[in-house]
């Protein structure tokens, strides 16, 4: 005679328990949106994660407007035009580093464990959060152009203008910050990714052309600031939004959004599978 032994699931790893092996892309999609807004309902609960997006922004196009405005371009007014985009530029990549961090903080305190024991895309606990970043990267934008209207700017590409560049900088954070998600399943803890990303960070965004013309520069640093892909996503933001005109500039801006993607998704996904 034999007997049954039942054994809780609970004992047993992931990879024993009997799951679903993969979903649907109609399953994927609802598990994306759904962890992003709990990303979204982490940020209203948590108000300081968005300091980045809302007061930095207010802090930049203050100071460096006040600052550099009569010496760059003879005044505050004057100079606007060629803050302001490049601003935008800015702090979208810095709001960045926060996907990184946020990815390493949620890692370090378990929660990537239980999303491993559950049937869902592996791709779903990274892109959720990413979904809902757009929304960090949009308010971004529109706090520096608000500052900046307030200042004085008006841009000369009127509405259409300003949202195809609000959109095209929201999509050049989204894509960027692939990276320092990447560095997030590397670094061993936040404060090290966050000391990576600003490695990082700050010298795509100062040896741009986002507070100067590149013609102002020393001619070995013209050539740093040219092949510097965030040059060309703030003269296409500038072209966008004064001229209300579509440049090459933002095909190479988009490119280089896609070239990124490309390649440091796949890499993201990878890392993430190994640490979790």
């Amino acid at each position: 005679m034999t007997a049954a032994i039942t054994i809780p699931t609970t004992t047993l790893r992931p990879s024993q328990r009997t799951i679903k092996e993969s979903v649907t892309t109609r399953e994927a999609l609802s598990q994306i949106t759904t962890l992003a807004w709990r990303a979204l309902i982490k940020m209203r609960r948590n108000p300081e994660q968005l300091v980045d997006v809302t007061a930095m922004p207010v802090l930049f196009t203050v100071m460096f407007g006040l600052m550099f405005g009569g010496a760059v371009s003879g005044s505050t007014a004057q100079y606007l035009p060629t803050l302001i985009p490049g601003i935008i530029a800015m702090t979208t990549i810095t709001a960045c580093v926060g996907a990184g961090i946020q990815l390493r903080e949620d890692m370090d305190k378990g929660v990537f464990d239980r999303f491993r024991s559950l049937p869902i895309a592996r791709i779903a606990p990274l892109a959720g959060p990413m979904l809902a970043d757009l929304a960090r990267y949009a308010i971004a934008a529109g706090v520096t152009l608000t500052v900046g209207i307030i200042m004085g700017y008006r841009p000369g590409g009127g509405i259409p203008g300003v949202l195809a560049a609000v959109v095209l900088a929201v999509i050049t954070g989204w894509s960027i910050a692939w990276i320092f998600m990447w560095i997030g399943t590397k670094a061993r803890s936040a404060g090290a990714v966050q000391g990576l990303s600003m490695m990082l960070m700050f010298p795509l965004a100062f040896l741009s052309n986002a507070f100067v013309s590149v013609d102002t520069l020393p001619g070995w640093l013209q050539g740093v600031t040219r092949v510097n892909p965030v040059s060309h996503v703030v003269s296409a933001l500038r072209g966008l939004m004064n001229d209300g005109i579509i440049t090459a500039q933002v095909g190479w801006a988009l490119l280089g959004c896609c070239a990124v993607a490309a390649i440091f998704i796949p890499l993201t996904v990878r890392s993430y599978s190994k640490r979790v």
